[in-house]
């Protein structure tokens, strides 16, 4: 009997985009084919612990949270190289084993800060084993709002006109930094904080009484601010990419249908708060209703910003059209997108089991190739003669206190 490749997907975690985490990794999981995959769903509380068990595969328990981790188990992975067991941090009895499972590969379903930043992938890297989506420069880069439009406008990429600064530069040299902002953007202008996703903290401004009102918000959620040039006329378009930077494929194009001046948490994942369910609940068409030639123009454009930022597995970018003048700008980067994007790849013509099989078959084949590269060399510099020159002598004294 073929043993089945086993599937940890983790989600949930510290970070304001919990909930729809949750969401996202329920329809992931449901989607993956269980006659080649196994699932260990793995559930990160608000607090940073991990817990698995069967309870964890159906979204309704999560109403109440206290009663459906008393059904899981709390586990944690060793930082060690080549060691994919979950450990039960509660050991069974004097002989029993702390072992809960052995993973064969894991797909990250945590969006926002803690998660989709590359501070998990950081943690997949110690530990050597086969993950889905960026790595963790690249992930770190599509979530940075600053640091992408920084390598996206190096690399051609049209980006609207922005100012970014810390909060301390912001308390520091506020009048500069506001003459800056009416001098190079002028208004309205979008504020954001630099490192979260699902418009949580995003605000627009007119006005410079309504700027500093927006950035002290902004600053509730994150050290480093972005404030770009708002396109008033605008139309959302957004579009996934899949593969690798080398290998990549586009799906069709779609429209995000906003109830306001900007796309809001309640309209992307709640559907106009008729009740959470993810990105697919939100009101959009698919395919945008655009001109053969802007529609490809698009789709180019999110392919080059997925190589550019050297991302991997299945992301989506958001792009804005100027009405007005027709221009395409580049907004962002989503490396773990809402419900993986799926109902854009369903609209394409790859069904979601297709879509998650993809990212497994992604995450083997990367780490193969990472697998070929050299990391060390078998060679120890102590045992040559002579020692180290200005190196840390041995004894009390040369030793570290």
């Amino acid at each position: 009997m073929t043993m089945k490749t086993k599937i940890g997907v983790f989600f949930g975690g510290r970070s304001t985009e919990h909930e729809i985490s949750v969401i996202s990794a329920s329809q992931a999981m449901n989607a993956i084919n269980r006659d080649d995959y196994e699932v260990v769903p793995i559930y990160i509380t608000k607090q940073g612990h991990w817990y698995t068990g069967e309870p964890l595969l159906d979204v309704a328990n999560y109403r109440d949270i206290p009663r459906l981790l008393s059904q899981c188990e709390e586990v944690y992975m060793r930082p060690i190289y080549g060691d994919y067991n979950l450990y039960r941090t509660k050991k069974k009895g004097l002989w029993g084993s702390d072992v809960v499972d052995t993973l064969d590969v894991i797909i990250p379903v945590l969006h926002g800060m803690n998660g989709e930043d590359g501070t998990f992938e950081g943690i997949l890297d110690s530990i050597g084993i086969p993950y889905a989506g960026c790595n963790t420069l690249a992930s770190a880069n599509g979530m940075d709002k600053i640091t992408m439009k920084m390598i996206m406008e190096r690399s051609g990429i049209p980006v609207v006109p922005y100012v970014w600064f810390t909060d301390k530069q912001w308390w520091n040299d506020r009048d500069a930094l506001v003459a800056e902002i009416e001098e190079k953007i002028g208004y309205p202008v979008i504020v954001k904080p630099a490192n979260l996703g699902s418009s949580v903290g995003i605000g627009r401004a007119a006005d410079r009484e309504t700027l500093l009102q927006r950035v002290e918000e902004a600053e509730k959620y994150s050290t480093r601010i972005i404030v770009e040039h708002m396109v008033e006329n605008l139309k959302e378009i957004n579009c996934s990419v899949l593969g690798d930077a080398d290998d990549r494929q586009t799906s069709v194009c779609e429209e995000p249908v906003k109830s306001g001046e900007i796309l809001s948490y309640e309209d992307k994942y709640m559907g106009g708060s008729k009740g959470a369910k993810g990105m697919q609940a939100s009101q959009r068409r698919i395919p945008a209703l655009l001109p053969k030639e802007m529609s490809d123009r698009i789709r180019h454009l999110a392919s080059e910003t997925f190589r550019v930022l050297s991302c991997h597995g299945v992301s989506r970018v958001d792009v804005i059209v100027d009405d007005d003048t027709q221009e395409i700008y580049v907004n962002e980067i989503n490396t773990i997108p809402g419900s993986l994007s799926f109902y854009l790849w369903e609209a394409t013509g790859l069904p979601f089991d297709q879509l998650m099989d993809r990212l497994v078959k992604l995450a083997l084949k990367r780490h193969r190739e990472v697998g070929m590269k050299t990391v060390s060399y078998d060679q120890n510099i102590f045992s040559m003669g002579g020692g180290v020159k200005g190196g840390v002598k041995g004894g009390a004294k040369g030793g570290r206190r």
